[in-house]
């Protein structure tokens, strides 16, 4: 990191430069799925033709029990099957979609150990659906014919329906507990009264609505909808959606609703300084229309001397327009909306302390208050009062550019990864369908336990990430520190607990989640560090490993510290401001990319490599601590060159989306530069992907149609033993002939196809010779299945989407890359396929 005090030369970005050409994805083979689970035929079938019957004589007792004063939708019972988990990828095929009646899959959970449970709504009118697929497999055939080498004809016959029925162990009507997909040991007890997330089937919310009324429960005013879901809160007791269950069409699956937003406050204050006054003599006053950090927290002090400059009236704002907009909560998260308010300005305090020059600061401040000052916010969808909260953000500076800083979090069950409908909603919002792209860091959370020096680091891979930090869109932030140093004597003895370049001990990580989840944090900042008593083995909060930031009671002191992933937060959407200033026309996803490739691990981090393992090594550290100086310019042997275009990655044909294009980038390399470098020089090329999906939650499973997210997009990097065209086609069959199969694989990355390609943020490092990295000079952007794909009837095959393709080369110090790239793309040379 020796480049660090300068970089004098722009990055190079380019507008629209990829070549689209027709995309047809190579077919695998095989009818996916694991080995089918070894069954006696009818044995089989005759057990799941009793279990089968019995649900059907309920469900029709349930039909004809309906109460006419909560009935409503379609008439019909849910059935809850019980398959292997192996067979967890075949959970579509309990679907029929088609005719007026259709069955539509509601949720999949985790069952018993070894289970999966799969919840379907079954209307009256296909009652006998499964009976029948099951009388099939018992008494029928699939008849295929084989010719073999002898010129012989081979017979080849199996169980009609096998796929499906051999998947399923049994069934039975639905509960309320078939549609609970959240913590298990949480689940209430029968008669207790409690708040729910009811997530409802498209279209049948009114539906929900007269029931829930009819039996007397209440409701909350907010909703958020989603492609296939809506979700509405709800009080109530597990008996009473039962009968919502059995009387309407609606319910689809049911988690709790938190009680309220948590987060890691109750910072000590430091002593008070002196200096407020100066520092605000130095500032430098905001020449027209800047971008803004946006803050949705617990309000914030406009009085303050180093507030008050950046933060206009008309942009002090609540979520309910009936609060006080300052910062005045006696509760623990008050304070903190303030607290934020002076690192996402000026980042460490203390770095001005010593100066006397004045300070510019090139973004402004919003502050939407979210968090009530008295009591908490009774059981709502936090989705809608973020989305609310940056409405009103919006509404007053309509084209101003903003970062939107969420330091809030929720405690709840999302160890494995998966979105909660806030989590969801932030992933709506950012990609921002019919408005605008956004662009939104939040914390991944702090651990609130005590604690103990001989936990540490290992605690923080145990403890996952907090909602709303799993959003595929949102930049995760977690903390790190690089402060070790204590001088105040009250802690004579003390040492700190985290490393020097190591993670700050409260921060949150995804190395607890399911593989298939996003890599989280993406990044980490500086999060101050805790304090360890060798005494007892303890750790607490020490001001000297803390930032100052300032305080909301300036008659008291106008300094505090502040620490975690909130001030961590709060520094990376500063840097996305920065970054804003700089160039104001840039994408959010744009922004997001460079913040992640200005990224780098810390040696640190990189030593702990060999112990935890490359997945661990991201999941716990993102990748890396980002640099604005990094983010913002180029050297002369660092070259970067940024990329914003689009694809449309699905289109019909005879009834079916399927993938329609990718786009070809050719790389404007520095080919003579690095030729003439000895061929045994090591080189670096860093690529990001950036873009947003826009999400379909709901607990199904993450195969086919059920899938989360729209679409994915990759990227390939040619080989430097193969043509354009050779590289072309051996992605897509489009092209002609797929090349043959090469004896080598694609050595050479950090992270690797297979870890990388999680989420909607993907970035890697390669690393190879001068030379190879010559004819390494194209790059393919591509699209992989989503929602859009698999669910046609939602009409978004034809759509196109944005993306940013960042690419960066690194050769050593002295190296002259810069001017060659530079003249390349002035005469537009290697653009062009």
């Amino acid at each position: 990191m020796a480049d660090e005090q300068g970089r004098p030369h722009p990055h190079i970005y380019l507008q629209g430069t990829g070549a689209r050409q027709g995309y047809t994805a190579y077919q695998a083979g095989g009818d996916g799925g694991g080995e089918l689970p070894q069954r006696d035929r009818v044995g089989h079938a005759n057990a799941l033709t009793q279990a089968l019957t019995e649900v059907v004589q309920q469900g029709e007792t349930v039909l004809a029990n309906r109460d006419a004063n909560i009935a409503a939708g379609e008439k019909g019972f849910y059935v809850e099957f019980t398959l292997p988990l192996g067979q967890a990828d075949i959970v579509d095929k309990l679907e029929n979609r088609q005719g007026r009646f259709p069955i539509e899959l509601v949720n999949v959970h985790p069952g018993e150990e070894g289970q999966v449970s799969a919840t379907v709504f079954v209307p009256e009118a296909q009652k006998d659906y499964y009976l029948k697929k099951v009388a099939a497999y018992r008494d029928d055939d699939n008849v295929t014919y084989k010719t073999l080498d002898d010129g012989s004809v081979e017979e080849r016959r199996k169980p009609k329906n096998q796929r499906l029925i051999a998947s399923i162990d049994t069934a039975r009507l639905a509960v309320a507990r078939s549609f609970y997909t959240d913590q298990v040991d949480l689940f209430p007890a029968p008669g207790v009264d409690a708040w729910w997330e009811v997530w409802v089937r498209k279209g049948t919310k009114g539906s929900f609505g007269k029931a829930a009324q009819a039996l007397g429960m209440a409701t909350r005013e907010h909703t958020l909808e989603f492609a296939e879901r809506d979700v509405v809160i709800a009080k109530g007791t597990p008996e009473q959606l039962g009968r919502v269950i059995a009387n309407t069409d609606s319910v689809a699956e049911l988690r709790l609703a938190r009680d309220t937003p948590s987060l890691f406050m109750g910072m000590d204050g430091a002593e008070q300084r002196t200096w407020s006054a100066d520092l605000a003599k130095r500032l430098v006053p905001i020449d027209g229309e800047v971008p803004a950090v946006c803050l949705l927290d617990s309000g914030t002090t406009i009085s303050h001397p180093l507030i008050k400059p950046y933060l206009l009236p008309v942009d002090q704002q609540a979520f309910d327009a009936a609060w006080n907009t300052e910062d005045v909560s006696a509760q623990g998260h008050g304070g903190h909306g303030t607290q934020m308010s002076g690192t996402s300005l000026y980042g460490d305090l203390m770095e001005l302390l010593d100066g006397t020059g004045p300070i510019v600061v090139r973004h402004r401040l919003e502050s939407v208050k979210i968090l009530p000052d008295h009591g908490a916010n009774a059981p709502d969808l936090y989705g809608a009062i973020t989305a609310q909260a940056i409405a009103r953000a919006e509404i007053a500076a309509p084209s101003r550019p903003r970062a939107i800083c969420l330091a809030v979090t929720s405690l709840g069950d999302h160890g494995r990864g998966r979105p909660s409908a806030w989590s969801a909603k932030l992933d709506a919002i950012t990609f921002g369908r019919d408005e605008v792209q956004r662009f939104i860091a939040v914390a991944a959370g702090n651990i609130r336990e005590t604690i103990v020096a001989a936990d540490y680091p290992a605690r923080n891979d145990t403890m996952p990430i907090e909602s709303p930090a799993q959003a595929w869109n949102a930049l995760t932030v977690g903390a790190y520190t690089e402060r070790t140093l204590i001088s105040d004597p009250t802690y004579a003895g003390w040492n700190a607990l985290g490393a020097a370049g190591d993670i700050m001990p409260r921060s949150r990580t995804s190395v607890s989640w399911i593989r298939e989840w996003p890599l989280k944090p993406d990044v980490v900042f500086e999060g101050g560090n805790i304090g360890h008593d060798p005494a007892t083995g303890q750790g607490d909060h020490v001001d000297d490993l803390a930032l100052l930031t300032t305080y909301r009671t300036i008659a008291e002191r106008p300094f505090t510290t502040t620490g975690d992933t909130s001030a961590a937060t709060a520094l990376a959407a500063r840097m996305a401001a920065q970054i804003m200033a700089e160039k104001p026309t840039l994408w959010p996803e744009t922004v997001r990319g460079l913040i992640v490739h200005s990224s780098e691990w810390t040696d640190a981090m990189r030593a702990n490599q060999a112990t935890i393992g490359k997945p661990a090594l991201v999941r716990r550290y993102g990748f890396g601590v980002p640099s604005l100086v990094r983010a913002l310019g180029s050297l002369d042997h660092d070259v970067t060159v940024i990329t914003e275009d689009a694809i449309v990655p699905f289109k019909m044909k005879g009834g079916k989306a399927v993938t329609d294009e990718l786009a070809v980038h050719r790389l404007p390399w520095p080919r003579e530069a690095l030729l003439a470098l000895d061929p045994a020089a090591l080189v670096q090329l860093r690529i990001t992907l950036s873009y947003f999906i826009e999400p379909n939650p709901g607990e199904r499973g993450l195969s086919r149609r059920h899938v989360y997210a729209s679409h994915g997009l990759r990227f390939d990097l040619k080989h430097a033993d193969e043509s354009l065209d050779t590289f072309i086609r051996r992605r897509t069959s489009e092209a002609g002939a797929r090349p043959a199969k090469r004896a080598a694989s694609d050595v050479g990355w950090t992270i690797g196809p297979q870890l990388r390609n999680r989420g909607s943020l993907h970035a890697d490092i390669w690393e190879g010779t001068a030379t190879e990295l010559a004819a390494r000079d194209a790059i393919i952007v591509y699209p992989t299945g989503g929602w859009w794909r698999e669910n046609v009837s939602k009409g978004h095959a034809g759509e196109a989407v944005r993306y940013s393709l960042i690419a960066s080369i690194r050769a050593a110090p002295g190296t002259e890359l810069y001017t060659e790239v530079a003249a390349q793309v002035a005469a537009g040379v290697a653009i062009e396929v």
